[in-house]
């Protein structure tokens, strides 16, 4: 009986008698086709040829999404956004009849951890219908958002634009136009992607948090703090490239943290393409920055008119210099043979804020920090780390292993301080002054060579003394060694004075995206240790910055500036840091400091300020300036407190009295509560005590030149 079934069976199927002999012969054939549905195959897909694309991002499928818009025009409808063609799109209703924001949400159907949204805006009509200033939200079920995880500004061209963020999960993605930003009468979309990881990143407050991401018009490679709490940053002639340069602007753009506004802007005025250059915040307050593409020209910048001012040009044309402010509020530069030939040797000069020149320092040799670069000479002066310091004298503390005492009186001199213990050269290394008063700077990583040349993680501890006096250098950390080989990495001291490090290659190639150090870590002086911090998901290596903000975050941004290349970063992130966070991740109260502070102050004098709470430290952290791994303006000056009354929450500090130490110029003063957690910190400028200013007489300061009285009157 059986058989007898077994063999009608076999015999209705190979001669087709009923459906079931259908099935098997197409599957034996290979012609059965799996009822998935239908596929995500676009005509058009993102290409990252002038941006870094998500890292290890793939493109989530889109067959399955559903648009939602809250405009769009009948011809256009909004899910002309995701039908794979770069000749449709969605556009918006006309703005003048909408007010404030143009929506579009992704209903993904499943959760995916999400890492990037790519829009391409309409192709065809220039520059009509782009969406510049946006958010980008993200929702487990279309009621409770989270952001925005990113937002800023796009550049306004009509190539793909890319927000990178840190892998969140999320069923639901929105994307928010500011319509009221818009130069245009609608917005548009011709095709949107999403990207997600195939991982997620623990979150653990305990080691810090990334987000949000900031997308800026401009690939930020060179930044600095204003008075405001704005930060600038810029670029080079064009947003994404410093190579062929017409010469004479710079692209630029302004970050309000408070606001979250993103502006964006092209200097012509002064006639100074700004990239790779010296930067540095002089005694005044005015950011001076020098040379770089356009090698010789000085141009400061005043951030409370938000002012861009042509400076006298230097003597000699640098690239790659390193500058640093003395204790009398003028500007030492030395090096920079990147750009004017390193066939002159780029010795020292002076810049004089009360007289606007530049006084050249024969001296003040270049020679003696050398490194042994593997390209020759016009790598050798690059990058110096250098720290202005007691009675006009100048630190330069690498990247040679060879430090070094500059002076600037007469025409300038040196004297040799010793090696930097068993430190190599350290080439596109970090160093820090975490604590003034003590004269300690922490030197962090590096390598002997600028390009192709293994990183180091070797860590140092050097302790300055008096001018002149060879430094006492110590290893730090366990073995003097961070926990990663490190090199075009970034660094800042924090206002408790740990020191936060982020980003580099364990292989130093400029413009490329392997060896990636993605985990930051945490020095802190008091343990001699460097502890491991939460990782991040978005590659920071050539050409990125990091800065100190007044809230005690950080903001780390850049990378690529080469053109078309996918080694661009037209964004940043920021990092809270473990002292800000609960252990649930939630935001610590913070004490607060009720006094209005004076907006100016001198070296020695006391501040007295009135606070909510019992607080066990206070500190100033100057602001900053920062590019090429170089920042020479930050510095920290642990403030000790002195009861002035009994009375709760009041207390008085006293500034120390020698300039050397607090350099002229805009400070932040921080205080902390008992468990750590910093305050919002008030700006203030402190003055040098030292009678003249670069040699400038009484009488050449009460009657300046009309020129000095300008740039005098635009510094107070």
């Amino acid at each position: 009986m059986k058989l007898h079934w077994a063999g009608l069976l076999l015999g209705a199927s190979l001669e087709g008698v009923n459906a079931m002999g259908t099935y098997l012969l197409e599957a034996m054939n290979r012609e059965r086709v799996s009822g998935f549905g239908p596929v995500d195959e676009p005509s058009w897909e993102p290409t990252f040829f002038d941006e870094s694309p998500p890292h290890k991002g793939h493109r989530i499928s889109r067959e399955d999404w559903t648009l939602t818009c809250n405009s769009e025009e009948r011809e256009y409808p909004c899910q002309n956004a995701i039908d794979g063609s770069n000749t449709t799109s969605w556009r918006s209703g006309p703005i003048s009849h909408l007010k404030g924001q143009i929506s579009i949400t992704v209903d993904l159907k499943v959760h995916y951890s999400v890492s990037a949204l790519v829009i391409l805006p309409p192709i065809d009509t220039e520059k009509d219908g782009l969406i510049t200033h946006h958010e980008i939200w993200v929702s487990m079920d279309n009621k409770n958002w989270e952001g925005p995880i990113a937002y800023g500004m796009w550049p306004n061209t009509n190539r793909q634009r890319l927000s990178a963020f840190e892998p969140t999960s999320a069923r639901y993605v929105k994307l928010i136009a500011n319509a009221e930003a818009t130069e245009s009468s609608w917005i548009g979309i011709s095709e949107l992607n999403l990207y997600a990881t195939l991982y997620t990143i623990p979150r653990d407050p305990k080691n810090g948090l990334w987000g949000p991401t900031i997308d800026f018009p401009v690939v930020p490679v060179a930044g600095a703090q204003e008075k405001s709490g704005n930060i600038i940053l810029w670029s080079s002639w064009a947003a994404d490239q410093f190579h062929s340069t017409p010469g004479g602007q710079t692209a630029m753009a302004r970050w309000n943290p408070i606001t979250k506004e993103v502006s964006k802007r092209i200097v012509t005025n002064t006639q100074h393409d700004m990239f790779c250059p010296g930067i540095s915040i002089d005694g005044t307050g005015m950011m001076v920055v020098t040379g770089g593409n356009d090698a010789s020209p000085t141009s400061l910048y005043d951030g409370k008119l938000d002012k861009w001012i042509k400076g006298t040009d230097m003597h000699l044309r640098r690239g790659y210099q390193a500058s640093t402010t003395l204790d009398d509020g003028r500007v030492f530069v030395i090096g920079g043979s990147w750009a004017g030939g390193s066939n002159v040797a780029k010795d020292g000069e002076v810049y004089d804020p009360a007289t606007g020149n530049w006084t050249m320092l024969p001296g003040a040799q270049v020679k003696p920090m050398l490194t042994d670069d593997m390209e020759g000479p016009w790598r050798a002066d690059n990058h110096g780390w250098l720290f202005g310091w007691k009675k006009n004298s100048v630190f330069q503390a690498g990247p040679s292993k060879a430090m070094n005492w500059y002076y600037v009186e007469g025409e300038g001199s040196f004297k040799g301080a010793g090696d930097r213990g068993e430190d190599d050269d350290s080439m596109s290394g970090n160093a820090v002054m975490f604590d003034a008063v003590e004269g300690k700077i922490l030197t962090i990583g590096g390598s002997p060579d600028y390009d192709k040349s293994w990183a180091t993680n070797n860590a140092h501890v050097i302790t300055l003394g008096e001018p002149g006096q060879d430094p006492v250098v110590k290893p730090a950390g366990q073995g003097g060694k961070m926990h990663s080989e490190r090199v075009f990495h970034t660094s800042v001291v924090l206002p408790d004075g740990k020191v936060f490090i982020a980003g580099g290659q364990t292989f130093g190639i400029a413009f490329n995206e392997e060896n990636v150090q993605f985990v930051p870590e945490l020095y802190d002086p008091e343990s001699n240790t460097f502890t491991e911090l939460s990782q991040n998901n978005v590659v920071r290596v050539y050409h990125t910055l990091s800065i100190l903000l007044p809230d005690g975050r950080v903001l780390n941004a850049g990378g690529g500036l080469c053109g078309n290349c996918s080694a661009n970063h037209y964004d940043g992130q920021i990092f809270t840091p473990p002292y800000l966070l609960t252990e649930n991740g939630e935001e610590r109260s913070r004490p607060e400091i009720r006094t209005e502070l004076p907006d100016t102050i001198e070296v020695g004098e006391e501040l007295r300020f009135h606070t909510d709470r019992r607080i066990a430290s206070a500190s100033l952290v100057r602001l900053c300036s920062a590019t090429h791994t170089v920042n020479t303006d930050q510095r920290r000056v642990p403030l000790p407190l002195g009861r002035r009354v009994p009375m709760f929450g009041r207390y008085h500090v006293q500034i120390p009295n020698d300039p050397g130490i607090v350099i002229p110029g805009y400070w932040m003063l921080f205080v902390m509560d008992e468990a750590g957690t910093p305050s919002i910190a008030k700006t203030i400028m402190i003055k040098s005590n030292v009678k003249t200013i670069g040699g400038a007489s009484d009488e050449q300061r009460q009657y300046p030149s009309s020129r000095m009285r300008f740039q005098i009157e635009l510094a107070k």
